[in-house]
């Protein structure tokens, strides 16, 4: 199954995959490239992908390309509203712009982190 993969980690953690993959590319050994999104902080992750947001996610998952005005009335939400979201998604890497409209090509969103409490 196409999934992306989100992530609450830090610059330090990806560059440490980062090299990770790159030593088994260099010792001849095959390294798997899963899609994923890091953020650097729940809060970060939360401000991108509010409710409304991923309700935009979900509707676009295996859909193909949409136009925003199409997505919008999927949503059941406002056209200016929706836009805003998927410019927001876009710049995030969430979903992907193309020539027709907007597309999410993943089939599902997997959440990769712990919550735990402050101490």
């Amino acid at each position: 199954m196409n999934t992306l993969t989100v992530r609450l980690s830090t610059a330090a953690d990806a560059k440490a995959r980062f090299v990770a993959a790159g030593n088994c590319a260099l010792a001849g050994k095959a390294v798997e490239a899963n899609p994923t999104l890091d953020f650097g902080s729940y809060d970060d992750m939360h401000r991108v992908l509010a409710p409304s947001r991923l309700t935009i996610v979900k509707a676009l998952a295996e859909q193909g390309t949409l136009s925003i005005r199409e997505v919008a009335r999927r949503v059941g939400r406002d056209v200016q509203a929706v836009h805003r979201d998927v410019i927001t998604l876009i710049n995030a890497g969430v979903i992907d712009r193309t020539d027709k409209g907007v597309e999410f090509p993943y089939a599902r969103i997997h959440f990769e982190f712990d919550v735990s409490a402050a101490a």
